[in-house]
């Protein structure tokens, strides 16, 4: 089990080293540069930017700048985004607790809808509610992120006034409100965000976790306990739930690339300042530190859930656990 984690995790550290240099030279092959978008080079001259332009690297060949940029990483040095004019590393750290806050909430609304519905669906399939719950967000998983969002924006925030629009929080809130009043105002700011975001992500969890269900229902040892007299939400706790959670777990970590797509759309949607606008803004600019700098984050939070999906797995079902401890 140890040799299958560290061939994971090397696994996962390649993964993030690929991903980084793709998108780099990516960047760089890209139309313009970053001369245009830098703080020093906005406004500037033809030549005032070819000379920016020869001090950030920009005319070296693209095998050296990659070869810079990887080494740079390596030593950790993000750099210095071109378009904020700050460290890349602060940059970051100013987006994302915005984003942990909105995928987190809606990633555990998310599970919470799409195991509670799936389970009920499965356990009691002539359920009506059940049945209407789960066609529900079978259309809301139909739809694009940017179509529900922008539905749910024009209906709760625009037409019916219950929600704020967009942003993380109310400026003046922000300046003059006490502790409790800022959050209060933040968790209002995150409503619909985080609910177009669930909407779309839970409907696969109830597919899984109905099937899964069904199947555990139908098991012999569960048959066999039914026709002892257990009592049927006892039944549905000890013997059916937790064999069946593992394959909607195992889900979770496939879905996480979709999570992060996904979060980005929202963020630009809702104008929600997270790294998911950060990464459109440096795109447009051609910011390619920052760019670099929020696809390792990125790319290091999927990995790291997938990893530790497999391990839950693998906890949770003993018949997925292999021993690959070499033998003598």
């Amino acid at each position: 089990m140890r040799v299958s984690i560290i061939r994971r995790v090397g696994r996962s550290v390649l993964v993030v080293l690929l991903a980084t240099t793709a998108s780099f030279a990516l960047l760089r092959l890209a139309p313009g540069d970053a001369t245009t978008g830098s703080v020093e080079g906005r406004g500037r001259s033809v030549a005032a930017r070819a000379a920016l332009a020869e001090r950030l690297g920009l005319e070296r060949p693209l095998p050296v700048q990659l070869a810079r940029y990887a080494g740079d990483v390596l030593r950790g040095r993000l750099g210095v985004s071109s378009s904020e004019g700050r460290p890349v590393v602060a940059v970051l750290g100013d987006a994302l607790p915005a984003t942990v806050l909105l995928s987190g909430t809606a990633l555990v609304l998310a599970t919470l809808l799409g195991m509670c519905i799936g389970t009920l669906h499965g356990w009691r399939p002539d359920s009506r509610g059940a049945r209407v719950a789960a066609t529900a967000l079978t259309a809301g998983y139909a739809m694009p992120e940017v179509v529900l969002g922008t539905a749910l924006l024009a209906v709760f925030a625009l037409h019916l006034g219950l929600f704020p629009a967009g942003g993380l929080d109310d400026p003046l809130v922000a300046l003059t409100g006490s502790g409790m009043v800022r959050w209060r105002d933040r968790g209002w700011h995150l409503v619909l965000p985080a609910t177009a975001l669930a909407l779309s992500w839970s409907a696969g969890l109830v597919r899984q976790q109905r099937q899964a269900v069904r199947a555990m229902a139908a098991d012999p040892h569960v048959r066999a306990a039914r026709a002892r007299g257990v009592a049927p939400w006892r039944l549905l706790m000890r013997h059916v739930l937790r064999p069946s959670v593992a394959g909607s777990v195992a889900l979770l970590g496939t879905m996480l690339p979709a999570v992060v797509g996904g979060t980005i759309v929202v963020e630009s949607l809702f104008s929600w300042p997270g790294m998911g606008s950060l990464l459109v803004q440096a795109v447009t600019l051609r910011d390619a530190p920052l760019v670099g700098g929020i696809v390792i984050v990125v790319s290091a939070a999927v990995a790291a859930g997938s990893l530790l999906t497999e391990l839950l797995v693998s906890r949770l079902d003993p018949r997925l656990r292999t021993d690959e401890t070499p033998r003598p």
